[in-house]
């Protein structure tokens, strides 16, 4: 088995997708635990007698631990093979679905996804710096675009499966989620390079956040998150009452995960061509205009066109929620480079953080009484929130690196 030791690809080596395409598979199986579980509620929550609110807050639970525990994690095995690391994290994440599936308590089903968050968290962190290390600079964008396409595609292949054999039990997408796992942990410890990386502390991990414009960087992409969460797990909600069979919510599902990986191809090229920071512009802008006319169709058109409307929001957002992440990392690789590794880590946190935020929120205002149409009302508010920090990161990035200069 070949064995490298890395700092971090050049620009003079050459990019091969091949080792990548693991990591790729690994993420379609968090990708498929991710999101899933949004458009089962209604079954989790009859089987495991709470309310669908209280079955949203399996994902929160996930979400929140995710974020909590993923840098004390990295810094534990920070000094560890990296293929070991990825490999053990899978094996707990694998476990923890496990559990889930088999859970007939909620207890029992929140303990599942606390231990299915600690292998996550520590996976998504290993596999994105992984790629980055063997990836030339001039490459990560479409690498990175390779390995994430891993969790795109779990949302247009994967979740629709998961719903068609869901239907019979909600369990059965659980133990399908530890079977792609599994299939992905085999090809890993077979075709895996080793890689040695530098190891590092908690203090170096949490370094970067000392710098007032990267932990603003940070925030956006919780922002994003929570945006796209607040109104996805609750999903079927949503657009339930509008598409009454189930083989139209799949179906919809199946669309949102093709929009998805569409705009994760598209951002990760354009990320190599133009800016990373003109391009995430473009879609934050576009998820808040998207969320606010979605809003207002939802709630004032008749029922058909609020229907159709409905369709091309969610759809436009799928679009906007894959695309926002590759130009996300580069533009927070870019900021610190020399502590690229540590900084997409965080970012992992940033994106459980808003994760357990917006699901946290949305089934807040649920339970509140509010409709499911105002989710997006939620989202809006969050996202133009999130364009303003945005921009001002954008603009300190532009003044410090003229003052470089």
């Amino acid at each position: 088995m070949t064995e490298i030791r890395a700092a971090g690809a050049t620009d003079e080596q050459k990019m091969s997708y091949r080792p990548l395409l693991w990591l790729a598979v690994a993420l379609f199986s968090t990708g498929i635990d991710g999101y899933v579980l949004a458009g089962l509620l209604p079954a989790i929550a009859a089987d495991l007698r709470v309310s669908a609110a209280a079955a949203g807050q399996l994902m929160s639970v996930f979400a929140l631990t995710a974020a909590l525990a993923g840098p004390v994690l990295g810094t534990v095995t920070s000094r560890w093979e990296r293929r070991t690391t990825i490999a053990l994290s899978l094996a707990v994440f694998i476990a923890g679905n496990l559990i889930v599936g088999l859970a007939t308590l909620y207890s029992v089903a929140i303990a599942g996804r606390v231990v299915a968050a600690l292998g996550a968290c520590l996976l998504n962190a290993a596999v994105t710096g992984y790629a980055i290390a063997l990836t030339p600079e001039r490459h990560r964008g479409k690498a990175l675009s390779f390995v994430l396409g891993g969790w795109m595609a779990a949302t247009a292949l994967g979740v629709p499966i998961g719903l068609v054999i869901g239907q019979s039990s909600w369990r059965f997408p659980m133990i399908m989620v530890a079977v792609v796992g599994t299939v992905a942990l085999v090809g890993i410890l077979l075709k895996l390079p080793k890689l040695h990386l530098p190891g590092g502390t908690l203090v170096d991990r949490l370094r970067p956040l000392r710098q007032p414009r990267l932990l603003a960087g940070l925030l956006v992409t919780t922002g994003i998150l929570c945006s796209s969460y607040a109104c996805f797990t609750y999903a079927t909600l949503i657009l339930g009452p509008h598409f009454h069979a189930e083989w139209m919510m799949i179906t919809i599902m199946f669309g949102y995960g093709v929009a998805s990986m569409l705009g994760n191809a598209v951002t990760g090229r354009l990320t190599d061509r133009f800016s990373a920071i003109r391009v995430l512009t473009v879609v934050i802008s576009g998820l808040l205009l998207n969320a606010i006319v979605g809003m207002v169709a939802l709630s004032l058109f008749p029922l058909t066109l609020a229907a159709v409307c409905g369709l091309l929001w969610f759809f436009t957002a799928g679009v906007g929620n894959g695309g926002a992440a590759v130009p996300q990392q580069a533009r927070l690789a870019s900021m610190a480079p020399d502590s690229a590794t540590i900084v997409i880590a965080l970012n992992g946190s940033a994106i459980s953080l808003g994760s357990a935020l917006g699901s946290g929120l949305g089934g807040a205002a649920l339970a509140a009484g509010s409709a499911a149409d105002s989710l997006l009302g939620v989202s809006a508010v969050i996202l133009a929130i999130t364009v303003t920090l945005h921009l001002i990161v954008s603009r300190s990035s532009t003044a410090a690196k003229v003052a470089a200069e």
